[in-house]
C-alpha cells in the first residue's frame, strides 16, 4: 500500500469516527448555593465559559478520592489564571 493510500485510509477512518455519535448519558441536576465571591473564584480559576465543567470535574474527582486528578485540575486552573 502506498503512502498516499495509507493517508487516505487514515483520513477516512478519522472522518468516520467523527460522524459516529456516542450515546449521550442521561444527566441530572446537582445544585448548591455559593456566595458571590465563591462563584467569582470558580469562574476565575476555570477561565471563560468553563466554570461548570471545571466544578463538575473537580467535584467528581474529589468524591472518588482521586487525589492525582484533583491536583491536576488545580494545576490547570493555576495555568489558566
Amino acid at each position: 500500500m502506498s503512502k498516499t493510500t495509507k493517508k487516505a485510509a487514515t483520513k477516512a477512518k478519522k472522518a468516520e469516527a467523527k460522524t459516529q455519535k456516542k450515546p449521550k448519558e442521561e444527566l441530572c441536576v446537582f445544585a448548591f448555593r455559593l456566595t458571590a465571591e465563591e462563584r467569582l473564584a470558580i469562574h476565575q480559576a476555570a477561565g471563560p465559559g468553563k466554570a461548570s465543567k471545571f466544578a463538575r470535574r473537580l467535584l467528581v474527582a474529589a468524591a472518588q478520592g482521586d487525589e492525582k486528578a484533583v491536583k491536576g485540575i488545580m494545576r490547570e486552573a493555576k495555568n489558566e489564571a
